[in-house]
């Protein structure tokens, strides 16, 4: 014992109280996602929260100060928030708008001839075999929000028959709805028109899985969808994928939209989320003055007439469907490309 004291031992094994040193302050500068305790975990991510906030609190504080004391004259400098989208990593595949290769492609693709009004679609939809009655409800959306759309009771085929009816009978596309615990949870859609670009073949077929579905009723201060064609709004798809995947979805919609309904369909793309709305635009009078003409100036609003839901896509194969035979053009694997949550493929 004697021995461990000159030699300046462990505090305990020298008679002496050890520091207390947990009630020292250290600051958490980095997120304690590491921990393995997980309540020392949620304790530590509380106080890293917590000195997060502190700093952002003090940085705007000082922002403040400075300002201030440069005076009015001083410019004001805005400072961009970063977000997952404009930090985003950089996409090969990204398509310029004036890009003249995509341009002569897409002129001679499967969806060529819906775009520029030669062909009307005419759309099959079914559902999985014994649906939950509260499945109707959003095909009564669905056939309100996307014109010549028919459903056709499921029964017992298998979904390459209802392709095989389908063209029989020209219908351009088949859209077949999922459920689970009775809401809509996936739509497959196949192109089942054949065309020079697919060799002749129906296709493409794209399941994107669904989520947040909000049914027409439940959408606030919603409006009643008439039956005149809506104009359609593809907005975010900027790599190649991300063009096909859109000119996919707007070949559903006929190309003559009829202005005087005042419709919109939208199809929203952020993050790989395709965010979809169906608006109608609505033009009102103003309380203020026109000094020009001495006319109440005229305001726009937007009425969401619904349904609202968010579809990603999961995969993309070549021809109508076919799970023993078909060749997938894009297949989201989740662990191999979602290395960083700033990847995006649309």
């Amino acid at each position: 014992m004697t021995q461990s004291k000159r030699k300046g031992g462990h505090a305990s094994l020298q008679g002496k109280k050890p520091a207390n040193t947990a009630k020292l302050k250290r600051p958490v500068t980095n997120n304690p996602g590491h921990i393995k305790n997980r309540l020392k975990r949620s304790e530590m991510y509380g106080k890293y929260l917590l000195e997060k906030k502190a700093r952002k609190r003090q940085s705007r504080i000082q922002r403040e100060k400075e300002a201030e004391a440069l005076g009015e004259d001083a410019a004001v400098q805005k400072h961009t928030p970063r977000t997952l989208d404009n930090t985003r990593e950089s996409e090969v595949t990204t398509v310029q708008p004036d890009d003249e290769e995509v341009l002569a492609d897409e002129a001679e693709d499967e969806f060529a001839p819906y775009f520029s009004d030669e062909i009307r679609p005419k759309i099959l939809l079914t559902t999985r075999p014994c649906p939950s009655a509260e499945l109707f409800h959003f095909i009564s959306d669905l056939m309100r929000f996307i014109p010549q759309l028919y459903y056709y009771p499921r029964k017992s085929y298998s979904v390459k028959e209802i392709c095989a009816f389908g063209s029989n009978r020209k219908f351009t596309h088949l859209i077949v709805l999922s459920e689970k615990s009775k809401v809509c949870n996936g739509m497959l859609i196949s192109h089942l028109r054949p065309s020079t670009a697919a060799n002749g073949l129906g296709g493409p077929t794209a399941f994107f899985k669904i989520s947040n579905v909000i049914p027409s009723s439940d959408v606030p201060n919603n409006g009643a969808a008439t039956s005149h064609v809506p104009e359609l709004v593809l907005n975010g798809f900027t790599t190649r994928l991300g063009h096909r995947a859109g000119r996919f979805l707007g070949s559903l919609f006929p190309h003559n939209a009829q202005f005087q309904g005042r419709q919109v369909a939208t199809f929203h793309n952020q993050r790989d989320f395709i965010f979809v709305r169906h608006h109608r635009y609505v033009f009102e009078e103003g309380k203020d003055i026109s000094k020009e003409t001495g006319k109440k100036k005229t305001k726009a609003r937007l009425q969401e007439l619904g349904p609202r839901f968010t579809m990603k896509m999961r995969w993309l194969q070549e021809g109508t469907f076919d799970t023993q035979f078909g060749e997938y053009e894009w297949f989201h694997k989740r662990k191999e490309m979602d290395t960083t949550r700033r990847k995006f493929h649309l």
